[in-house]
Parts: C-alpha cells; structure tokens; sequence
C-alpha cells in the first residue's frame, strides 16, 4: 500500500502510476531529500518531538540509505513515486516504526520546495565555476590579440577598426553580468521553506532557525502559502540559465561566420570540429552550431515555467511538478555547453593577418579621416559631408582611402596634408581610441584588469 493509501479503497490504476511518477527525473535530488531530511530529523529529537533514539536510527539509517543508492544498491520504485517516498520507503524498510517518524511535522510540499532549492543551489555553484573558467580562458585570448586588428561591425557591415582583444572583453563582461545575476538569483533560493508544512505550517514546536542553519540558508520563508507554491527561484534561474545561453549563441554566431572561407578570421581545431559524410573537403563548427541550436531549448524550459505557473491558485497545485524537467534540462543544457564551448574557443587559430587585412577594407577609417579634418579647425558635419564624398570618390575610383594621392585628397579640402596618412593607418586609428572601454592597448589592459578585480567578488 502506499504511504498516503489510508483513505483509498483501491489501488491506483497503473497508468496512473506511470503518469504521476516523478521518480525518472527528481530521483537526482537524492542527496539534497537526504541531507533536508537528517537536519529535519535532528530537529524532531532536539525538540522532543520523536524520541531522541528514533532520530539517532534514523540518521544512521539515512547514511546507510545514500551508500545504497551511490553503489547501486538500492532500487527506485515507480510506485513510491517521488525521491522523497523512495527515500522513506527505503528508510522505513531498514529501520521499520522508527523510520516511519521521519515525517512528522513535515509535508512533501515543503519537503519538495526545500529539496529543489537546495538541488538549485548546488547547480548554480557549478555553473558559475564554469563561468569563472570561460573568463580566464577570454582574458588569456585577450592578452595573447592585445595588438591584433580586426574589423568592428554595426550592423554587419564593417564599421571601425578594433582589436580581437577588445572584441573578446566585450563577452567577458557579458558573462560577468551572469555571474551577478546567478548570484542575485542565489540570495532568493537562499530561503528555507521547510517548515511550512502543506500549506499552513504545523501544530508541532518545530524550530526553523535550528535546520536553516543546519542546511545553510540564509533565512527561511515568512509565508507558509508562499513558502510551498513559490517557484519564482526556479523562474529567474531559467531566465539567467537563458541570458547566459544567448551569449554563448551570439559568440557561436560570429565564430561560424568567422570560420568561413570568405571570412577566414578564425579556424576551428580539429578536435572541435565534424566533417561530411560526403563532402571530403568539410570541416564544419558544429560545436558552435549546436550551442546556438540549444540556446532555444533553455528558453523553452523558461517559457514552460511560466506558463505552469501563471494560473495556479495558492498553495500547491500538482502542476507545479513540471518545474523540475524544465530547469533541470536548462541547467544540464547550460552545464553541457560551457566546458565544450571553452574548449573550442581555447583550441581555435586565430588568423591574425586575415583579420588585419579584413579591417583594411570598407573604409573603416572614415570616422578618424574626418576627425583629422575636425583637429585642424573645419566643424564636424562639415568635415562628415567632406569624407562622405571623398569615399564615394574612392570607391569609384576603386581605391581605398590610404591609397588616393594628396592631390586628390585635396580635391575635397585644402586643410589635407601628408599627416592625413598617418592619422588614418589602422594602427593609429586604434591605438588613438585610449577612452576607459576603447580599443587601443591601454585601454583594453585596463578592462583586462578591471574584470579580474571584479572576477574574484565570485571567486
């Protein structure tokens, strides 16, 4: 019979067992149901709720429990469930009335939401480790391409030199801002709903603070109607799991366009890469193709916790069981992708001549050519109009800017001169930009250090 049978007078319909187990995918929160339910036990004892013996069992028998599960041992039943009647089935077959205590004062409902914000919370400590590996692997690329000059893009037309240091720090800070949000996202799961029961606490002297701390929370829930039916946690996990995801994508984006024989700006390690089954000659990114393909299955998971949530009456609705395919798939997806990702970005070859001859092209050094101009006195929409239409010549004449003459730069003003050359090379361009963000060498030294102060907040 089942551990809630009392009141039914017939067995459940096995598709309906099917249906309504949850063991085939909560059965990972195994040690988080395990190590709630040690500190909820002790509590039992300490309070004089059960017999300190009992408690003493139990903690023994909950040990031996998790061995049995870690070697293989023990069996997951889809009758008993959830990890959580599987556990107490467990215990209560070792240990027998003693085991059958453990729930006291205790529902599943706050069992669940303590079990899934624990499990989170270890997750998210992973997931920024990850982050904090990707940014080290993005500031050593950065060190390594201080003097590396690529073209800039607006919308994806080449716009103004840069350098692919420069270019890599701007997803450093990216993924600095997800390190913020998972660990904004980790200050709210830090609250302990255990001790809400199922929806309206308990009779019992239970003390919260006592397992808050034993569990390592922050604090613990002041609702208890909120503390089993909030899953807001889960929500903003997946929404920062999914900002995280569109990042790597964006990366992933440029990299396969980089890795393209018209652009050739970068090319993929073997041990990153597939080929053809029928084209011999194919390398392709697959690896980058994949990350940007999963990135719509983790706002999938986002979009499927919403919308489970968003008509739920207070308190707990078995809806709410949706929750953890959704976020568990978004977390393993996230975890698969970052490793892979810093593996292929860590490996690739960098094309730095290819990458200096593509800023050469697409009069890149419009911008500074009218600056020089604004330097020796003309106004800046003045000196705008004068460019806009000596490109126009240049691209008629099939020149590019540092290639026309004084005497036709003159053509267009009389402020040019020799210094014209000079002011728009690429170097200069680039090396001139030394404003806190640009792309000249100091500057991006300076961002360089300015995100491992700010890394090490996470470290």
């Amino acid at each position: 019979m089942k551990l809630w049978g009392g009141r039914f007078q017939k067995a459940t319909d096995k598709k309906v067992d099917d249906f309504n187990s949850s063991i085939r995918f909560d059965h990972v929160m195994y040690k988080q149901d395990i190590k709630g339910s040690l500190a909820h036990s002790k509590m039992l004892g300490r309070q004089g709720i059960i017999p300190e013996g009992d408690s003493e069992k139990i903690a023994a028998a909950l040990s031996e429990v998790l061995e049995d599960i870690e070697s293989g041992k023990a069996e997951f039943e889809i009758d008993a469930e959830d990890i959580h009647m599987n556990i107490e089935k467990l215990l209560t077959e070792k240990i027998g009335d003693a085991g059958k205590r453990l729930h006291t004062a205790r529902s599943r409902n706050d069992q669940v939401a303590l079990d899934i914000r624990m499990y989170l919370k270890d997750e998210t400590a992973e997931i920024k480790k990850m982050l904090l590996s990707l940014e080290n692997t993005l500031i050593s690329l950065a060190e390594n391409n201080l003097g590396t000059i690529m073209p800039g893009y607006t919308h994806m037309q080449k716009a103004q030199p840069v350098t692919f240091a420069h270019h890599v720090m701007a997803y450093a800070e990216m993924f600095l801002r997800d390190l913020d949000r998972l660990s904004d996202c980790r200050r709210r799961m830090n609250v302990m709903p255990l001790g809400s029961g199922a929806l309206a606490t308990t009779t019992y002297p239970i003390d919260r603070e006592f397992v808050k701390d034993e569990l390592g929370f922050d604090s613990v829930t002041y609702n208890s109607l909120d503390g089993v039916s909030d899953r807001d946690f889960a929500i903003e996990l997946a929404s920062a799991l999914s900002v995280i995801m569109m990042h790597l994508s964006r990366f992933c984006e440029e990299l396969i366009l980089w890795n393209t024989n018209e652009f050739s700006f970068v090319e993929m390690d073997d041990a990153f890469s597939t080929g053809s089954s029928i084209m011999p000659q194919k390398k392709n990114p697959d690896v980058a193709e994949l990350i940007r393909g999963k990135t719509g299955r983790v706002y999938g998971s986002l979009i499927t916790l919403l919308t489970v949530m968003k008509g739920l009456p207070l308190a707990y609705n078995k809806d709410m069981q949706e929750d953890k395919e959704a976020i568990f798939d978004a977390v393993n997806t996230v975890k698969l992708c970052l490793p892979v990702f810093e593996g292929m970005i860590s490996t690739m070859k960098i094309n730095k001549e290819k990458m200096e001859k593509g800023a050469g092209g697409g009069f890149t050094n419009a911008t500074d050519c009218a600056d020089y101009l604004v330097k020796k006195g003309m106004p800046f929409r003045d000196a705008h109009a004068v460019i806009g239409k000596l490109v126009f010549y240049a691209i008629s004449h099939e020149k590019a800017l540092d290639e026309l003459t004084l005497d036709e730069f003159k053509q267009f003003s009389d402020i040019f001169d020799n210094g014209v050359y000079e002011a728009i090379s690429l170097k200069t361009c680039v090396s001139q930009r030394k404003v806190t963000g640009g792309p000249a060498k100091e500057a991006v030294e300076k961002s360089i250090n300015d995100v491992k102060q700010r890394l090490k907040k996470f470290e």
